[in-house]
């Protein structure tokens, strides 16, 4: 039987100098560094900077450890390293056992002749990964592009060489993190024993899946230490079926597939189309007289057919998710790192993450490709709840080298998590970067981010060729060997691949995946939103800062200034400040103060991916994926993130529930044109009958006008059901202190199925008076909630807690005459000392309520 000992006990040092102190392993130098009190928080304030001595030193760890007799009985014995950062030699009992030198590998070594009885010393030197790539430059004789690699900042001038280490780009900084170029033990190390067989891997293939019946393979990989008989079973964890299989197994390692028959699966569905059912398979290896049992291995998987769907149209070619049969609205965002520091980052917060997700109507997480294959229960947590991942490797806006020793290593890695992740039912897509094709864009010669400038025309030659050999040999071959029927594509945005000349996206573009970043770069105004629609939007985002409570936890009352050195430190997009500032002045009103800016920061952003979403949503089918950037952040920042580093929602998170709901109801105002639209978005696989109520208020609560009709929209579609003229509608009332209320009523019992407010000036031109918000609490099935009501209305309604946690609404607008109830739903972030954990909801959380009056300077009367 396999036996597997986790080595603890470990401590850490620089090599040259320094004691010896205790290290926490998974984790990494800096998290070392700063338990020991050796750094200060590298988060706080213009710390970073502090903290850029740490990646030019070697760093030692050691650790000693006593096998049990148990662990020893095994004629096998095996050093495993799930994830070694990065460059690392390691030593077991003075014998050189291993050379590491990629993050995202697992390492294993056979240590059967060096492990003894007693005391055994495993030593680990890392490498300092700038002292090991400086010469990889200088050796190249020119830079490779990599505009995102923060040089500067970690004191290297313009010698940018992250693109020579396969190790989270991000830990070279982004431009909305960081830089902190870590090195350590940042996954588990374990010592194997076994004898006879052991089982390597399991992978359940799914080679047909029908509602009938799902066709499978059990491939099993083995290991055995001597020719055996072995006996294989399978089974499913409800008893469903059994199989057994006889095999002679030769010295060495093999592969065994079994093939088996689910008969009326309970299929796995994304979140809105049905439940992710899972199913949990055991696989056990015994001696064939059935009396001892060598090894055994469980995989949870979820049965579905899954493929990307690009079809050639009268205009372009499609670009979407198919489950089941059923074609999938991406519904979702880009997910990044949760902490420059990985190991911090527990179940917890995971969780804390995918629910969130769920809670906002989402359906896919894009894995971006400058941060790391995401650990197990991340993956774990988007099966059980329905995510598909749109999963990156790990490359991003830069070019890389090709030379033998890289492209093997990235071989290495493109197997290793391949066969890490392809059990996962929510893994959708392999893409292989992020913007480089885009960026260098190889068949134009003026095109691209202007990277081909800066060469010649056979180095140019040279970095394609290298790569081509990544990104269209490399990757896609290993994918289609190692995960059957899962789609590959090479770049994102990109439009095609023919023959051997990638197709190069752009915000016209009519096929493919496309970024547009014209809003936020540009300058350009929210409603390009709405003329730049492509067939997938995978990237798409605008700025907000966290909320006061977030931005004081790295800067003090004196740093609370736009410009203030602080603020600028936490802002690593070079504009950005600047860009929230000048948008705000063309849509918002001005803010009272920088507490005030803050909010209206959320405010802007969340308008903007509103406005977003809701294009992209109307234009389905022609349309079929919303991912904006970006989910999370990994350090408190000013950035793109819907919810701030410390798991608390940003405006934008609550508006995207609302924009993503499976049925929305959005309205189109083009006012150029006179015409107001109504549309009704349908994700759902049933049709919608109801009828479109509208009416007309006063900002006081007057009704100025009512009108309906009725609407039917297919199932899983979308439609424009209703378009009038502005002046039909608005008749003489004051555009500027008018909203209408829209409503979705369900046909059969009048239930609201969708609603939308709607304004017709910008917001910085409507007529806000003082909103008195009336709170009332109660308690309803044990839970506390809370009743708004207004005298006027209340645009931006942000109800605030003492306790950590969100509600069930907020960000809202609040008519007179109307009642808001919400819930206040907990936080539950036990192993994540920057946020309290919250436990149960209690009467005594006080609520506050203040709306977007309060933040500006002066409401128009």
């Amino acid at each position: 039987m396999k036996e597997q000992w986790t080595i603890g006990n470990w401590r850490f040092k620089e090599q040259e100098q320094g004691e010896w102190l205790p290290a926490v392993v998974p984790g990494c130098v800096h998290t070392d560094l700063i338990q020991n009190g050796k750094l200060t928080n590298p988060f706080y304030g213009t710390n970073e900077k502090d903290a850029q001595w740490v990646d030019k030193k070697d760093w030692e760890y050691e650790s000693s450890f006593q096998p049990s007799p148990e662990q020893l009985a095994g004629a096998k014995q095996e050093l495993v390293f799930e994830g070694l950062d990065t460059y690392a030699d390691v030593y077991l009992n003075g014998s050189h056992i291993l050379a590491a030198d990629n993050m995202f590998r697992t390492w294993r070594v056979d240590v059967t002749d060096i492990v003894t009885a007693g005391d055994n010393q495993l030593r680990i030197l890392f490498r300092s990964p700038i002292k090991e790539d400086l010469p990889k430059l200088a050796q190249l004789g020119y830079a490779l592009p990599a505009p995102n690699d923060q040089s500067e900042v970690g004191g290297l001038d313009d010698q940018k060489i992250s693109v020579f280490a396969r190790k989270a780009p991000y830990h070279y900084g982004w431009d909305w993190g960081p830089r902190f170029v870590t090195s350590g033990i940042w996954r588990p190390v374990y010592l194997e024993g076994w004898s006879y067989a052991r089982i390597t891997d399991v992978y359940i293939r799914q080679d047909e899946v029908r509602a009938e019946l799902a066709k499978l393979t059990a491939v099993i990989e083995l290991e055995a230490d001597r020719e055996c008989d072995v006996m294989l079973k399978l089974a499913s964890s409800d008893n469903s079926m059994f199989s057994g299989h006889s095999a002679s197994l030769a010295a060495g390692k093999q592969t065994i597939e079994i093939p088996f028959e689910v008969e009326n699966p309970r299929l796995w569905w994304c979140r809105g189309l049905g439940k992710p059912e899972l199913y949990t398979f055991q696989i056990e290896c015994w001696h064939s007289n059935n009396e001892v049992r060598y090894d055994s291995h469980k995989v949870t998987t979820g049965l579905r057919t899954i493929r990307l769907v690009r079809q050639q149209g009268e205009v372009g070619t499609s670009f979407y998710m198919e489950l089941n049969g059923v074609q999938v609205f991406a519904k979702g965002a880009n997910h990044i790192p949760n902490d420059s520091f990985t190991t911090r980052v527990g179940y917890d917060r995971y969780k804390h993450e995918i629910v969130s997700a769920v809670q906002a109507n989402m359906n896919m997480l894009r894995v971006w490709g400058g941060g790391f294959y995401e650990e197990k229960a991340f993956y774990e947590l988007c099966d059980q709840y329905g995510l598909l991942v749109w999963q990156d490797f790990m490359f991003a806006c830069s070019m890389y080298p090709g030379d033998e020793a890289f492209l093997r290593s990235v071989q290495l890695e493109a197997e290793d998590n391949i066969k890490r992740l392809r059990n996962h039912p929510s893994i959708a897509l392999w893409c292989g970067n992020n913007e480089i094709d885009t960026a260098w864009s190889h068949y134009i010669p003026d095109g691209g981010w202007g990277w081909k400038k800066a060469y010649t025309q056979e180095q140019q030659n040279k970095l394609w060729a290298d790569y081509e050999a990544i990104f269209h040999r490399i990757l896609p071959e290993a994918v289609a060997s190692l995960s059957a029927g899962i789609d590959y594509w090479p770049s994102s945005p990109m439009v095609d691949l023919t023959g051997d000349r990638a197709q190069h996206s752009d915000a016209s573009s009519t096929s493919g995946d496309i970024h547009y970043w014209g809003v936020w770069h540009n300058v350009e105004p929210f409603e390009n939103y709405n003329r730049y629609v492509g067939r997938f939007m995978s990237e798409y985002g605008f700025q907000s800062f966290p909320e006061y409570k977030s931005v004081r936890s790295y800067a003090e009352e004196a740093d609370m200034e736009l410009e203030s050195t602080v603020m600028l430190a936490h802002q690593k997009n070079g504009a950005g400040n600047r860009l929230i500032k000048q948008y705000m002045e063309m849509y918002m009103s001005e803010p009272k103060d920088f507490p005030a800016f803050l909010y209206m920061s959320q405010i802007l952003q969340a308008e903007a991916m509103k406005t977003a979403i809701e294009a992209h949503r109307r234009r389905k089918p022609y349309c079929m994926g919303s991912l904006y950037w970006q989910m999370n952040d990994c350090w408190p920042v000013a950035s793109w993130a819907g919810m701030d580093y410390y798991g608390r929602w940003k405006a934008l998170q609550y508006y995207a529930a609302r924009s993503f709901a499976d049925c929305l109801l959005s309205v189109d105002d083009r006012k150029e044109e006179g015409e107001i639209s109504f549309h009704i978005v349908s994700d759902q696989l049933v049709p919608v009958q109801g009828q479109l109520r509208l009416r007309l208020y006063s900002f006081s609560g007057e009704l100025l006008g009512e009108q309906s009709a009725p609407v039917r929209v297919r199932a899983n579609a979308a439609a424009n059901v209703l378009t009038l003229q502005r002046l039909e509608l608005l008749g003489a009332a004051d555009t500027a202190a008018s909203v209408l209320l829209a409503e979705l009523l369900d046909e059969t019992d009048g239930r609201t199925l969708a609603s939308e407010l709607h304004y017709f000036e910008p917001m910085k031109d409507i007529t806000l008076a003082h909103a008195e918000l009336k709170i009332t609490e109660s308690e309803h099935n044990g839970c506390t909630q809370w009743a708004l009501e207004t005298n006027t209305l209340a645009k931006g309604v942000w109800l605030t807690c003492e306790r950590e946690g969100r509600f069930s609404d907020n960000f809202f607008d609040l008519l007179p005459g109307t009642v808001k109830t919400v819930t206040f739903i907990p936080h539950n972030l036990g192993d994540f000392n920057a946020v309290a954990s919250t436990g149960v909801e209690t009467k005594d959380s006080r609520v506050t309520a203040r709306s977007m009056v309060d933040f500006i300077v002066q409401a128009n009367q």
